[in-house]
């Protein structure tokens, strides 16, 4: 999991990052040559749907979706993980609601041969299938918590299903981040270390 949100966060930052250069490269050309690249507000549009899709998963994978805990953890163990059950299936129903209707909007672009207003005329099909692509990601994660979070609710492992899917809690947030930077700080130093070993190596 580790792993694939780590790719995910890296294909959402990286989609962004190029996004911002080709808005600063259109901002220079207008100032200083009065020319422009055209186009580039389109791609932001579609860059913004395809990243959202690719938000909900990353936020699906650590728990960061908002839910409101302020009576939750003061709750029953049992009477939590019936409610974490339920925001699973919650989420679950919600991602595929979403496929579902972006199916629609898909099939409506193939029957009309919908192309974009912009000097493009991007054929819709292409931006709108890639959305899709985030969507259903996003509903078969959503599926797998979901199918976990019924198994372990019909097992009895109240503890694993409260612990998979409580709402993260400040202590909690709090221990991953120092986690992370002890991590950083750990890889930074054997970086660091390399040259130096090389070099006496070398001598």
């Amino acid at each position: 999991m580790k792993r694939i949100e780590r790719l995910t966060s890296l294909v959402f930052g990286g989609m962004f990052l190029l996004l911002s250069l080709m808005i600063a490269v259109e901002t220079l050309l207008r100032k200083f040559f009065k020319i422009s690249l055209q186009g580039v507000d389109e791609l932001s549009g579609y860059a913004l749907a395809v990243g959202a899709t690719l938000s909900f998963t990353i936020a699906l994978f650590g728990r960061a979706h908002m839910r409101i805990d302020i009576f939750h953890e003061r709750l029953p163990r049992g009477l939590q993980s019936v409610l974490n059950w339920l925001s699973a299936l919650f989420m679950c129903g919600l991602g595929l609601f979403m496929v579902w209707v972006c199916l629609n909007v898909v099939l409506e672009t193939l029957d009309y041969g919908s192309t974009s207003q912009t000097p493009w005329a991007t054929p819709l099909i292409y931006p709108q299938s890639v959305w899709m692509a985030g969507l259903v990601v996003f509903a078969l994660v959503a599926l797998g918590y979901g199918l976990r979070a019924t198994w372990l609710l019909a097992s009895g492992r109240v503890n694993m299903l409260n612990s998979e899917f409580n709402p993260k809690g400040v202590s909690e947030e709090l221990k991953e981040e120092l986690a992370d930077f002890a991590q950083r700080q750990q890889q930074q130093e054997q970086n660091t270390a390399a040259p130096k070993l090389a070099g006496e190596g070398a001598q």
